[in-house]
């Protein structure tokens, strides 16, 4: 049954009735005790939108209580930091634009959007997800029009800005190769020729990015999100862009930088950092240097706070020997061992259960490679807490 039918009517009754009543782990009680009232078929879709309501919250915050989902709508959306970020991108260039969705999903994008100001229509080619659009902008009391059809047969023509988000799942999986994206990346290289942004993966290769395209990768909370390719009036100039979200540090420049032995400190580059290839600008904001030139890991010999990299005081270091590790782990009576590697073939998880930690004290450990050499660091996590823009 449609999101539509729990929109008005007995369907909008029994979803308040599962949303007030839902619980994670008591669908079956809430599914048999609605049931004595309403609808079996009805209830069943109540009952699993609000479930689905309930999950949302981490990536819509409030606004999840009162908009609708489908299960592959929700895992495909964009999160409403990422979403709010670009939206407030594309009104500082183009403020009121008219903007058009290619494959809107359930409107994430439309919804940060219409809250910037920006005019938009959203196009998709599955009905039910359409539907669901449309009852999430007017849930939000947000304008802007739903259309069924497919966007390789859109007519772009009344829009100043196309923004585009290719299905990136095949037969419920993940696709990583940006050639089998849908619409396909040929189809997407033309969007690119005029004033576009593209939401990619974040394995997009550097290689594959059009000459004036700006590939801007995005990290929320460490975490790495996407890439967005900005074309035409939106493209700054710039090649490469990390945005780390949600303080909203952005670099563009990658400086050059030497390389050497280890510091007091080393310094993890944020994931988008990495993605986008601009380690050495970490280098640059901390007077620091790279330890390996093939490895993201940054040291230097002064704590530079930095919203672009996390930071850990080297104590010493260690051989990168199993039982030597064993007894360091023993004799430092730790018991919470953070493990972290770039550049060697090591399962963190494995190591970790091989180390055995007991202990009451917690550590870090950072395991690299420099040359051809594995190195091991005894560390302390370095906290400082940024400014949220």
């Amino acid at each position: 049954m449609s999101v539509t039918a729990l929109l008005d009517g007995p369907g909008a009754e029994v979803l308040a009735a599962a949303c007030a009543e839902y619980r994670p782990g008591n669908e079956l009680q809430l599914v048999e005790k609605l049931r004595r009232r309403y609808d079996a078929t009805l209830v069943t879709t109540a009952v699993t939108q609000a479930a689905l309501r309930h999950r949302a919250v981490a990536k819509f915050g409030p606004d999840a209580e009162r908009m609708y989902f489908t299960p592959d709508g929700l895992e495909q959306a964009t999160r409403t930091t990422v979403s709010t970020h670009r939206a407030a991108r594309l009104a500082a260039t183009l403020l009121g634009a008219a903007v058009v969705d290619l494959g809107c999903g359930i409107g994430g994008d439309l919804i940060s959007a219409a809250r910037a100001g920006l005019r938009v229509t959203g196009v998709e080619r599955d009905p039910e997800t359409a539907a669901t659009a449309r009852a999430n902008l007017s849930a939000l009391g947000l304008p802007g029009e739903v259309l069924v059809g497919e966007a390789e047969s859109t007519d772009l023509t009344p829009y100043d800005v196309v923004f585009a988000d290719p299905a990136r799942r095949a037969d419920g999986r993940r696709v990583f190769d940006h050639n089998a994206y849908s619409p396909p990346w040929s189809f997407v290289t033309q969007l690119l020729q005029r004033t576009a942004c593209v939401k990619v993966a974040p394995g997009i290769p550097h290689d594959a990015i059009p000459e004036g395209v700006e590939a801007e990768w995005i990290s929320d909370s460490g975490e790495v999100k996407e890439a967005a390719l900005w074309s035409g009036q939106l493209s700054p100039g710039t090649s490469r862009r990390a945005t780390l979200l949600p303080g909203g540090a952005s670099v563009t420049d990658a400086p050059e930088a030497d390389s050497g032995p280890v510091g007091r400190y080393i310094y993890e580059p944020d994931g988008a950092v990495v993605r986008a290839g601009l380690v050495t600008a970490v280098a640059a904001a901390v007077d620091g240097w790279l330890l390996d030139p093939r490895i993201a890991y940054v040291t230097a010999s002064t704590y530079v706070p930095t919203a672009l990299a996390s930071a850990y005081e080297v104590l010493e270091e260690l051989p990168y020997k199993e039982k030597a590790l064993r007894s360091w782990v023993r004799n430092q009576g730790i018991g919470t061992l953070e493990i972290k590697k770039r550049g060697v073939d090591l399962d963190p998880a494995q190591l970790r259960k091989k180390l055995a930690p007991k202990g009451s004290t917690s550590a870090t450990l950072i395991i690299t490679r420099i040359g051809r050499d594995a190195v091991a660091y005894s560390c302390r996590r370095v906290t400082t807490s940024f400014p949220v823009a």
